[in-house]
């Protein structure tokens, strides 16, 4: 009687694709190094070194070849740090998300949850003071503990960024999401040429300024302006390059849709009531196991394929 052992099916991206994403977020790395600094290229290749040994360490003990997508979690995670984070903690960052979120699953396109996702909310979770109250400001080059965009809009203070400055980036926050005029157009290239897919991205970012808009007229103290909403913070990033990943997320077009309106509901809920600023990272690791679940259910025939 012969045993069968049962094999994970693996998910994701083709080479080619995966290559193009990764190449997007090589753009973002660099185009954050030119508003915070080189600091953000030393974090980048500590990131992608400390993954690296990870990768390859599993890679022999499988006696596999080294994982398609071994750049892709340093690099987004580099785009999730603080620009002011340690090379330390992006070493502890990178090897953690690697490791526990990806590793562990069996490599790209087995995970459940986004890896450099996981890393970011262990460095949350254990380095507090690096992760949330020190931020660079790329105008005065000072360390700022409460000024971001995002903090200032929901402590409800004076506002005194424009929706042009938070596009181009030159504001406090996180190393990746300032850059959202280059996000958007790398986010909607890529989606162009279908290596990620429009749907969940677009109704995460529709749900979250819709959820303020109608906020704003029930509840203006507890809600903010929706077009800040999506401007500050790291919506734009999650948005367009880890929502639409094929690897975490549904396949059907309704279960997308269900999981991009999930998504932006927990985020417009912790940000405007729960204690931290931040709502996209816990979003995505709530929601990305609730993807399998999505898809499960069967839906009429017209929505079943993307």
């Amino acid at each position: 009687m012969t045993q069968t052992t049962s094999v994970v099916p693996e998910v994701g991206l083709s080479q080619r694709k995966l290559v193009l994403v990764e190449a997007a977020l090589g753009i973002l790395v660099l185009a954050s190094a030119l508003i915070f600094g080189v600091n953000i290229l030393l974090v980048a290749a500590v990131s992608i070194v400390s993954a690296l040994v990870v990768e390859l360490i599993f890679a022999k003990g499988r006696k596999r070849p080294l994982d398609r997508g071994w750049l892709y979690t340093p690099l987004l995670i580099t785009l999730l740090l603080p620009p002011t984070s340690p090379l330390w903690m992006a070493a502890i960052g990178a090897a953690f998300g690697t490791f526990f979120g990806k590793a562990v699953f069996g490599g790209y396109g087995r995970y459940v949850f986004n890896p450099a996702v996981v890393g970011v909310l262990f460095l949350t979770f254990a380095f507090p003071t690096y992760m949330l109250t020190r931020w660079l400001d790329p105008i005065t080059s000072d360390i700022v503990a409460t000024a971001t965009p995002l903090i200032t809009l929901k402590r409800a203070l004076p506002f005194d960024y424009t929706p042009l400055q938070l596009l181009i980036g030159n504001v406090p926050g996180s190393t990746g999401e300032t850059v959202r005029l280059a996000i958007l157009v790398l986010g909607g290239l890529l989606m162009a040429i279908k290596a990620l897919d429009w749907k969940a991205p677009l109704t995460y970012i529709a749900t979250v300024y819709g959820l303020n808009f109608v906020g704003m007229l029930v509840a203006p103290e507890k809600f903010r302006d929706p077009l800040l909403s999506v401007l500050v913070g790291g919506v734009f990033l999650a948005a367009f390059l880890i929502v639409g990943d094929p690897v975490t997320s549904p396949k059907q077009t309704p279960a997308k849709l269900l999981y991009g309106f999930g998504l932006g509901l927990i985020t417009v809920v912790i940000r405007n009531f729960a204690t931290f600023p931040e709502g996209v990272t816990f979003a995505l690791i709530i929601m990305s196991p609730v993807a399998a679940l999505l898809d499960s259910v069967k839906y009429s025939k017209a929505g079943k394929t993307s």
